[in-house]
């Protein structure tokens, strides 16, 4: 064997052997399933050494949630909720985005609100739920307001993040291409922040999910928030585990739906998940 191959043997990099189940096909939903059954019969196990009231069998919560279903109960909650988070979340984006953009790129609109945004950003939503009650009413506008409350200042910051991380070489070269402040704008700095933007929906859809139950038992008759505090009322414990489940598995849904619609749409501006 020549030198230059002795080189080569000796600094090829070792061959990596790949993890023990990811040899077999279908190993990581294997586990997932596991990991979902093994949690139900932990529930089972614990629940037959309490009481109902404290904690409900999944035989019970099923049982409850099939009784809300054939009532309709459990459709309007899931739709009434569903629908004042998307309009909420929607307007919070649409304002948000377009702030975060002008924040980043213009100093003196930074300079202007950024002690607005400081102050009300460590404001959580749950302490104006009175105020959105008697501002707008128990209505439908103050659970939508108290979700954009909740979004716009999310998307904003991480839009405003992502405008002063674009490289300062891209502008640069912008620059140098006869680009002006505003084609350097929707040119450069709007397509490199996309991915943040993406994030701060992302972040901002979860939290929705968290003030939409506060805001529903505050001041509304249907949503999956006025659900638990009735079955809370009728001491239905059973409803609220039904509660409970049915927002974590709407919001995986939500979450699940906007990364697929992210990857399809912005996959050339490096949203890859």
């Amino acid at each position: 064997m020549s030198v230059q191959g002795e080189v080569m043997t000796a600094t090829r990099e070792p061959r990596r052997r790949r993890p023990f189940l990811s040899r077999w096909p279908g190993s990581g939903a294997a586990m997932t399933v596991a990991s979902i059954v093994g949690g139900i019969l932990i529930w089972q196990l614990l629940s037959l050494r309490l009481p109902p009231l404290f904690l409900p069998s999944p035989r019970d919560t099923v049982l409850g949630a099939i009784e809300l279903w054939q009532d309709g109960t459990l459709q309007m909650a899931i739709l009434a909720s569903s629908g004042r988070i998307l309009v909420g979340w929607g307007l919070g984006l649409v304002v948000g985005v377009p702030i975060g953009i002008l924040m980043g790129h213009f100093r003196w609109i930074r300079t202007l609100l950024d002690p607005y945004i400081e102050f009300f950003r460590f404001i959580p939503p749950i302490a104006l739920v009175t105020l959105a009650v008697i501002w707008l009413g128990p209505g439908e506008m103050s659970k939508v307001a108290l979700i954009f409350y909740t979004t716009v200042f999310l998307v904003t910051l991480n839009t405003l993040a992502g405008v002063r991380a674009v490289p300062e070489l891209r502008l640069r070269a912008a620059a140098s291409l006869g680009a002006g402040a505003v084609r350097t704008l929707w040119t450069v700095i709007v397509p490199s922040t996309v991915p943040y933007m993406v994030t701060g929906a992302r972040l901002a859809l979860g939290n929705s999910f968290l003030t939409i139950v506060s805001a529903e038992i505050v001041s509304a008759e249907d949503g999956l928030g006025a659900l638990i505090w009735l079955a809370r009322n009728y001491s239905r414990t059973e409803w609220v585990f039904v509660g409970i489940i049915v927002l974590g598995w709407l919001g995986y849904a939500f979450d699940r739906l906007l990364k697929y619609a992210s990857m399809r749409l912005f996959a050339r501006y490096g949203v890859n998940g």
